[in-house]
């Protein structure tokens, strides 16, 4: 625990490794901690990304490893461990890990965000068995099958329509009665012929012995309860911000987020978030490589600053 880094960068998704290329170009002595074999976070699961400036329809495994690329052309040093704890000390903090620790003046959470579930019955005991939460790993072994996608936003749409390609049918399955994604994804959907729409409808429980059967729905407004067969379930319903081993670092809003503007700063002085795992309007890989970008500039004048 000799040496203090500039900066511990805790994450390697669009926003720690874009922190990273931009660490690298300020000369400031950085280390990216990544827990996972491959960078890139969510968008490593990510089937095509259109979106993205000058990117237009990139594969999202083939984005990470770019990305991830571009920072090791620079020099960025990366460790595969696990956070399991940052501690303030006289000076900077200590980042501990499963295998060693780590002192740094600096310390930038972009730590990301994961699938949330929806809580029912049989979706525990079936994950992997035809409970999914990411359409573009496992869609290919429905391929001919039923599938339902559970949500309304743009990660569900997409899901949906990424499925419909392969799938015999599509059941999207939404607690309101409209749709919260963008609509230009939303005219894709409503242009598949094997997808429906079931509307005001809420699952109650995830059904099957060996492998997932059907879904038991109970409808909002009228409290029917019905019985849908599918092969898979697809669940989009959201996503946590990975942050519980923070709390108590820096502030926190009710759903876990950490507090943090467009700056970066959080309540906790030299300890900065980007991405997925900040309060902001808008989660996005280009509002999270923004975010790598402002975290370091940000970094910058601290450091200059003490």
């Amino acid at each position: 625990m000799e040496k203090q880094y500039d900066l511990i960068i805790i994450g390697s998704g669009p926003a720690g490794l874009t922190a990273a290329i931009y660490a690298q170009r300020a000369m400031l002595d950085t280390l990216v901690i990544e827990k996972e074999m491959m960078s890139g976070g969510q968008v490593v699961n990510t089937y095509e990304v259109d979106n993205y400036p000058g990117l237009k329809g990139i594969n999202g495994f083939d984005m990470a490893v770019k990305f991830r690329s571009h920072a090791e052309e620079l020099g960025a040093v990366f460790s595969e461990d696990e956070v399991t704890g940052v501690e303030r000390e006289e000076g900077g903090y200590v980042v501990r890990c499963a295998s060693h620790s780590y002192r740094t003046r600096t310390v930038l959470l972009a730590s990301g965000a994961s699938h949330r579930k929806l809580g029912v019955p049989g979706e525990e005991r079936l994950a992997g068995k035809g409970v999914s939460y990411c359409a573009t790993c496992d869609g290919a072994f429905f391929r001919g099958k039923t599938a339902a996608v559970i949500g309304g936003g743009d990660v569900a749409v997409e899901d949906a329509i990424f499925l419909a390609r392969m799938c015999r049918k599509v059941y999207v399955i939404h607690r309101r009665e409209e749709l919260r994604a963008a609509k230009s994804l939303q005219e894709r959907l409503f242009a598949q012929p094997n997808v429906e729409m079931v509307w005001n409808t809420v699952a109650e429980s995830v059904n099957g012995d060996e492998k997932v059967e059907s879904l038991t729905l109970r409808n909002k407004v009228t409290g029917e309860v019905s019985t849908l067969e599918t092969d898979g379930v697809f669940i989009a319903v959201g996503i946590t911000p990975s942050s519980e081993i923070f709390r108590g670092l820096a502030k926190q809003d009710e759903q876990g987020y950490i507090q943090a503007g467009e700056d970066c700063r959080t309540s906790a002085p030299g300890v900065f978030a980007a991405g997925d795992v900040r309060t902001k309007q808008l989660r996005q890989i280009v509002t999270a490589a923004a975010d790598g970008a402002n975290a370091v500039a940000s970094v910058e004048r601290y450091l200059l600053e003490g």
